[in-house]
């Protein structure tokens, strides 16, 4: 994935609560941003269509057309931009609902300012940002959302070595690089090797992305 420049985004915000939206205006115009505001699903995509934004923020509880409506459209369209949900209430199938159609992240609307600017600057990096929600969470939840896709499944497609998959598999429960390495007898570098020939082959940058990658494509069946 490309990275975007990583000082100063052009940040479309899609909030239906007008306070809630200005208030988030302010904290990000603040440290330098470029935001632009839209009150509703429809306005967002109107404005998606005549100009391009590096960051969406968008509020999954919007009234007429929800945030995920506004994702699957988006995924329709191929639109290039990385979205980051808002969401108010924990709801694991829905998150893990959004980061199936592309989000690129998930903020809880009290999280303190600091999450947040920290979670645009990772997303501009080109990592996801859960920052609220465990590993092992996540992987329940979409294992019991439905199965990978037969065009998906199968170990063979990204060329991962009966190593590299067992590897995977003590990632995707939350081992640290020390653990395995205990496990298989291994050194931290050949870990460490391993491990970076796994980012490379799924295309992956961090352990979430790469957890919610192996899941999805039925990497661990």
């Amino acid at each position: 994935m490309e990275g975007i420049p990583s000082k100063r985004a052009h940040i479309l915000l899609v909030d239906s609560e007008a306070p809630q939206a200005e208030h988030f205006r302010s904290l990000l115009s603040s440290t330098g941003h470029e935001v632009t505001v839209a009150s509703s699903g429809s306005e967002a995509m109107e404005k998606i269509s005549s100009r391009a934004f590096d960051i969406l923020l968008l509020d999954l509880a919007m009234p007429r057309m929800p945030g995920l409506e506004v994702l699957r459209e988006l995924a329709g369209r191929g639109t290039p931009v990385r979205t980051i949900v808002l969401t108010a209430v924990i709801d694991r199938r829905e998150i893990v609902k959004a980061l199936q159609l592309g989000a690129w992240g998930v903020v809880m609307k009290q999280s303190a300012a600091d999450l947040l600017y920290k979670s645009v600057r990772s997303v501009m990096a080109g990592q996801c940002w859960v920052g609220r929600y465990s590993v092992s969470d996540l992987v329940q939840a979409l294992r019991q959302s439905g199965p990978a896709s037969p065009e998906d499944a199968g170990r063979g497609a990204f060329r991962l070595t009966p190593r590299e998959r067992e590897i995977l598999s003590l990632v995707v429960i939350g081992y640290t690089n020390r653990e395995i390495a205990e496990k298989f007898s291994l050194s931290g570098d050949t870990v460490k090797h391993h491990l970076s020939n796994i980012f490379d082959k799924v295309g992956a940058s961090n352990r979430v992305e790469l957890t919610l990658f192996a899941v999805h494509h039925g990497l661990l069946n």
